[in-house]
């Protein structure tokens, strides 16, 4: 049984305004890494840091879904980017003519240029059919392992990591080169390694495919377009 004495909150942390600013800094440096990836192996002590704060991510009755996998070898990570070739030429063809130049032009993945590639997936069997705060959105659990990625790539960034999410796939094919089971969803394909340096701002803004929106265009207040 655990001790209920520790069950008890205890007093709220208060970061100095330092610590804080330095939190929204990291948010605001996170860039999804494609083509800047070095050779160099990731030190276990900094993977493991790494992989320790995405484990820390919040998640659905605790149930912590995720697992991580780690892809080093090269045929494997080949196959993947055979997997992603042919996907993204299907891709490239559902845009407008005038957009697949621009599309061409990017750089989309690093699957092969970074030296590890971390698969993040969600186990959602894990606690059994009936989990506490799924059982009315049973997506829950694939929420939670995406906080898991979120907290994965910040801790990343921290540790002059990049990470770039690969998302173009036909999903048969990924699940057959990892050999997942019917019950594992893949959440997220990621390729992660040293860079020395960053983009000022996201690439796909740099290179006028999307900006950011506003803030304040997507702020509603009591309902959806503050009813209107």
């Amino acid at each position: 049984m655990p001790d209920t004495a520790l069950a008890a909150p205890v007093p709220a942390r208060r970061f100095t305004p330092e610590e804080r600013d330095t939190i929204h800094d990291l948010i605001r440096s996170r860039r999804d890494v494609r083509d800047e990836f070095r050779s160099a192996p990731i030190p276990d002590d900094v993977l493991w840091r790494i992989l320790d704060a995405a484990h820390h991510a919040p998640s659905v009755g605790f149930m912590q879904p995720w697992n991580f996998i780690l892809v080093r070898d090269i045929e494997r990570r080949r196959a993947v980017h055979r997997a992603f070739q042919i996907a993204n030429a299907e891709a490239e063809a559902m845009f407008p003519e005038d957009t697949r130049s621009t599309y061409r032009a990017l750089k989309l993945e690093g699957i092969l240029k970074a030296p590890l590639n971390i698969v993040v997936t969600c186990d959602r069997d894990r606690c059994g059919p009936v989990v506490l705060g799924r059982t009315h959105n049973p997506e829950m659990d694939l929420y939670s392992s995406v906080c898991a990625v979120q907290n994965l790539w910040l801790a990343a960034r921290a540790e002059g990591v990049g990470v770039g999410w690969v998302s173009i796939y036909n999903e048969p094919d990924l699940r057959a080169i990892l050999a997942l089971p019917d019950h594992v969803a893949i959440v997220a394909y990621l390729c992660v390694g040293f860079v020395d340096a960053f983009y000022a701002a996201p690439e796909l803004a740099l290179k006028g495919w999307r900006q950011r929106l506003p803030l304040d265009s997507l702020v509603m207040h009591e309902t959806w377009n503050n009813g209107a």
